[in-house]
């Protein structure tokens, strides 16, 4: 039975990795009914707590009660492709008991096994039509269905389920447009406790309240991700002002503390100079002497306590302002100019039959839709040479870099500077470091190895090994680039495209992203390759 009021609540939560990696110490939380979306950096702990409060993990220390039943969507899901519908469900025992049933054998278990569920059949294929998935047979095998359809197989099985408590971590990776609407309907209707993990700024449009994970504490924003942008950008407008005027202060005060020393060491030689002239007993003047030095070491302790003081204001005023590093892509050798032929696709069948025909000139920005087994990767992997079309052909005129969405075009064993030397093998280390730099590994950073690294992390250096590649890519093309980056990545990775001056091909379900790189041409693969008007 549901209880009447779901909550999260953790106090003193403390969670370390098997190697003594700390991700949360102290750590409070409390989450009642509604849906909050969980933002956050990559690495900053947000799928770890969801793990958390679906006792994947275990704390190291402190406590964490989570009220009524719980239902939990991992971001790497795996599904065995061998199992009926049925039974991913989670309804394959109620359902051959109600079929024994209806068969004529009454033995008691059936029922016990029923219990009052005598319509789940009907509330099965209800829950798979909401979520566009009415034509999958509750007998069929997992295997027959896609990717981004065993994403919504799973979130079928956890609605029927009912649970007081839903977690979902980055539930639209992989799902087309069309089923990213019906997960956006799901979670708009949800009633309970709802916390979802994600980059999806169309999703996060659709909570409650927004909780920002960041150095081990949460800030609660009310309202949806257009609120938070809101309130946020007032956050930090206050936050500039403060250390403006944190840093006037800490310059007049070092102003005041310079006139005290000179000051003081005018007095001193005024002092000197009486004492040489011996115009005072010589008794009183070391009286003095003594009297002056202790009044001359406390004032300018006080001026130094006061700099200090001025000082640590600035610095708390300063870590109150985000550090919004930008990647920068100003690589003139990736320029093409316009009406320059870049790419020709004539009359090409690809792998799995779709067709493209397709004429891209000049450094024009194509975003490229449809849904998911419509051929988008198979075209972009065509065009990169790695597939040769069935017939027609495929020809592109500039050097052409693809960075695919698994991201293992890099060795994980080499480190990111001697990944990017592997690309471009003539330029010099330093070259390639200050390069480096543009893509946010400054100094050790770059000595890091490529396995040790965030998501989003990799995606920044297999990004920088593609761009700083021998020859320049003047036709960059990238498979969904923004799955599993967080929402500060995303900025970087738009505002990195917005000053790459060569042609881009960009595969994505995520629309506003596409708006923001100022897509030019709106392609849709659906069997075959159609221009469409911008979304």
């Amino acid at each position: 039975m549901s209880i009447a009021s779901p909550s999260i609540t953790t106090a003193d939560l403390g969670f370390s990795w098997p190697d003594g990696t700390t991700v949360f110490d102290g750590f409070q939380i409390a989450i009642g009914p509604g849906r909050t979306g969980l933002i956050g950096l990559n690495g900053s702990g947000k799928s770890t707590l969801l793990r958390l409060l679906a006792s994947e993990l275990t704390p190291t220390h402190g406590t964490l009660r989570v009220t009524g039943e719980v239902g939990y969507l991992p971001q790497s899901l795996t599904l065995d492709t061998t199992v009926r519908v049925d039974e991913a469900l989670g309804i394959h025992r109620v359902r051959a008991a109600l079929h024994a049933i209806e068969r004529g054998d009454v033995s008691e278990h059936h029922f016990t096994t029923v219990g009052d569920d005598w319509d789940v059949e009907e509330r099965a294929r209800a829950t798979l039509d909401q979520l566009g998935l009415g034509r999958i047979g509750l007998d069929r095998t997992v295997g027959e269905v896609s990717g981004g359809e065993s994403v919504l197989l799973r979130l079928a099985a956890l609605l029927l389920r009912r649970p007081d408590v839903l977690l979902l971590d980055e539930p639209t990776n992989n799902l087309d447009l069309a089923a990213r609407q019906r997960l956006y309907d799901a979670v708009a209707a949800w009633r309970g406790v709802l916390v979802v993990v994600s980059h999806d700024r169309e999703l996060l449009e659709r909570v409650d309240q927004i909780a920002e994970l960041r150095g081990g504490e949460v800030r609660w924003y009310g309202g949806n991700f257009t609120a938070y942008q809101t309130a946020l950008a007032v956050e930090q407008e206050a936050a500039e002002r403060m250390v403006r005027a944190a840093e006037a202060d800490l310059r007049r005060q070092r102003r005041e503390l310079e006139e005290t020393q000179v000051k003081l060491a005018r007095r001193v030689r005024f002092g000197q100079k009486q004492y040489d002239n011996k115009r005072e007993p010589r008794i009183v003047m070391n009286a003095r002497k003594r009297e002056a030095q202790v009044s001359a070491g406390k004032y300018r302790t006080m001026q130094t306590e006061k700099v200090a003081e001025a000082k640590a204001r600035l610095d708390d005023a300063v870590s109150a302002v985000r550090d919004d590093d930008e990647i920068r892509v100003d690589l003139p050798h990736t320029a093409v100019p316009p009406g320059r032929d870049v790419l020709t696709l004539r009359e090409a069948e690809l792998v799995h039959g779709a067709l493209a025909h397709l004429e891209l000139r000049g450094p024009e920005r194509v975003a490229l839709v449809g849904g998911n087994g419509s051929g988008k990767s198979t075209l972009l992997r065509t065009i990169a040479g790695h597939l040769t079309p069935v017939a027609g052909e495929s020809v592109a005129h500039v050097p052409v870099r693809f960075l695919p969405q698994r991201l293992d075009v890099l060795d994980d064993a080499l480190t990111v500077a001697e990944n990017v030397a592997r690309f471009a093998p003539t330029a010099e280390n330093n070259v390639i470091r200050a390069r480096l730099a543009r893509f946010l590994f400054r100094g050790a950073r770059a000595d890091q190895p490529v396995g040790t690294l965030s998501g989003g992390e990799r995606f920044r250096a297999t990004l920088a090994a593609l761009m700083l590649a021998e020859p320049a890519p003047q036709l960059l093309m990238l498979d969904e680039p923004t799955n599993n980056l967080d929402l500060a990545s995303v900025r970087q990775l738009t505002r990195a495209l917005e000053s790459y001056q060569g042609a881009l091909i960009i595969a994505s379900h995520d629309v506003p992203f596409l708006r923001g790189i100022g897509a030019t041409r709106w392609l849709r693969m659906d069997g075959e390759l159609t221009e469409i008007d911008p979304m």
